[in-house]
């Protein structure tokens, strides 16, 4: 018999050769499906670097994404800093069949355009031009931005690799620089592409100029009296601005000339328009092409004033969260190696770098604005988005927009910015659906006001995606319709003597009247009251004259 001291040294060994028996028998299953330990190595995917000086002069840059006014100008900032540089058009629906012939299967939707945009060029250059593929590998790279996260965005740049060694394009330079690395950025010594001081801020003054002119355009357009006078003074407008970016020149002069050349454009804002609000995933929200189905263009052509979301609210809220973080760490006893986080670093510092970089975009654009005629325009309060949306949705989450996405919609509402909101979303894209499909619909019973569409593209359905808008837009129209009604109302003004007596409010395309309601015709009304008091003073006056 075995004693006490005997049973634990029995049960090791039977346990020992349990233990045996599974590794055997995973031995002989992995070499039955060709997955030997022996020879599995961890894959890597290398980032390449290769744009040396030596290149700069033969090298094009490619790159897009972005809207088509801050396209345009970011090619003019990198041309006046000494790059070849090429911008690329609006990704299209021939975009998306690239993306989804060589791209990896479940992608969101903006890879399999962005990507398939870019893979669309080359064959433009190879079938069409008629370089070879070791030319274009050789003579042109692509850059892009990248991310951290849960948002699949931060693997673009592997995504874009792998589909254009499968489309030929073997050894395609695309080089990568992350949105929160700021100057710090891993580029070397050698390198042609420098992330410096002089790169960001002009790059700043693009997305501030490109944010300007998109907030100008949809503004007036809706109001204009000859179709297509808008589109013409933008042309004109990015075309100045752009060359003075490309040779560094003193940007006022520049928009002075744009201010001209936009009050040329004749409105009628006595027109009632709803106003639309395009929120939702950066890309699917910003892009003006085929990947959103084209709404922003859509709602016009529908009879909707459209209100799109900027680029320099991004900024602003990477600059939120620094400041938003810093704060909490620098309360996380024991975090960081330090008593209360963040050992060796100067929060007070930061966070007054942080500051100064948020006061310093602020002004930089509202001078630029006003310069330019952009009256009345916000930058959004970080702040206040954060405060009112984290009862329902945690700051601290960061997937898509994090938070701003619901804060946008309650402060639409509250404070009644848009008829309409309208949130847009990628196929595929977890964390905007989670708060489309999710979250909003809280608020939505929180707000019954609250006209609320979320719309996920795809791009195909458009014809589906229309249709949804179109019964929407019936609403806001009527919401407008309402608040214009009250104006005159209150005013105790009627629609044939607002017609009959234009005041440059009327028609000055860059008059903006004081924020009442969300129609522009209805705050018009409500701004245009002295001046009818006035002008009927007169014609009294008149009257009595000719007795």
């Amino acid at each position: 018999m075995s004693t006490r001291k005997d049973l634990p040294t029995n049960h090791e060994t039977e346990l020992s050769s349990y233990e045996n028996d599974l590794l055997r028998f995973q031995a002989e299953q992995e070499l039955a499906l060709g997955l030997e330990q022996a020879k599995r190595t961890q894959w890597f995917d290398p980032v390449p670097r290769q744009f040396f000086m030596k290149d700069k002069a033969t090298t094009t840059i490619l790159f897009g994404g972005l809207t088509m006014a801050h396209d345009f100008l970011v090619e003019g900032v990198l041309k006046g800093l000494g790059y070849k540089v090429q911008h690329m058009d609006c990704p299209d629906n021939e975009s998306l069949r690239f993306g989804k012939e060589f791209g990896n299967r479940g992608q969101c939707n903006p890879t399999y355009f962005t990507v398939g945009n870019l893979i669309k060029y080359l064959h433009h250059l190879r079938d069409v031009e008629g370089k070879s593929k070791e030319e274009i590998v050789s003579s042109y790279l692509f850059i892009t931005s990248g991310s951290c996260g849960p948002c699949r965005f931060g693997t673009y740049v592997t995504e874009y690799r792998k589909a254009l060694r499968d489309a030929g394009f073997d050894g395609f330079r695309v080089l990568l620089f992350q949105q929160q690395d700021g100057l710090k950025q891993a580029t070397g010594g050698e390198s042609a592409l420098k992330l410096d001081t002089s790169f960001f801020v002009g790059f700043l003054k693009a997305v501030l100029l490109g944010d300007i002119l998109n907030a100008v355009a949809y503004r007036i357009r809706p109001y204009e009296v000859e179709t297509g006078s808008t589109d013409a003074a933008m042309a004109r407008c990015k075309q100045i601005l752009y060359d003075a970016l490309k040779h560094r020149k003193w940007l006022i002069p520049a928009l002075i000339k744009c201010r001209k050349e936009l009050e040329s454009i004749q409105v009628d804002r006595t027109l009632v328009k709803p106003k639309v609000s395009i929120i939702g995933e950066f890309w699917a929200m910003t892009t003006e092409g085929d990947g959103n189905y084209q709404l922003q263009r859509f709602l016009e052509q529908e009879g909707a004033e459209v209100e799109v979301q900027s680029m320099t609210a991004w900024i602003l809220y990477l600059i939120w969260e620094g400041r938003y973080d810093t704060r909490k760490r620098m309360k996380l006893r024991g975090e960081d190696s330090g008593r209360y986080g963040l050992e060796g670093k100067n929060a007070g510092s930061r966070l007054r770098m942080l500051f100064l970089a948020d006061r310093a975009i602020r002004v930089m654009f509202q001078t630029y604005a006003k310069t330019i005629g952009l009256a009345d325009y916000h930058l959004p309060d970080m702040d206040e988005i954060a405060e009112v949306s984290h009862e329902h949705y945690n700051n601290h989450l960061r997937g898509g927009e994090g938070h701003m996405e619901v804060g946008k919609l309650i402060l639409n509402v509250a404070k009644k910015k848009v008829n309409m909101t309208l949130s847009v979303k990628p196929f595929g894209c977890m964390p905007s659906s989670g708060v489309s499909d999710g979250v909003q619909s809280l608020i939505t019973e929180k707000y019954p006001d609250a006209i609320f569409l979320p719309i996920e593209t795809t791009g195909d359905g458009a014809i589906n995606v229309y249709s949804r808008v179109q019964m929407m837009l019936f609403k806001a129209k009527q919401a407008a319709q309402k608040e214009f009604d009250e104006a005159l109302s209150k005013k105790d003004l009627t629609l044939e003597q607002l017609r009959n007596v234009r005041s440059s409010k009327c028609t000055h395309p860059l008059r903006a009247s004081r924020h009442v309601v969300a129609c522009t015709a209805a705050n018009v009304v409500y701004g245009m009251s002295g001046f009818f008091n006035r002008y009927s003073l007169r014609r009294n006056k008149a009257e009595v004259k000719g007795v």
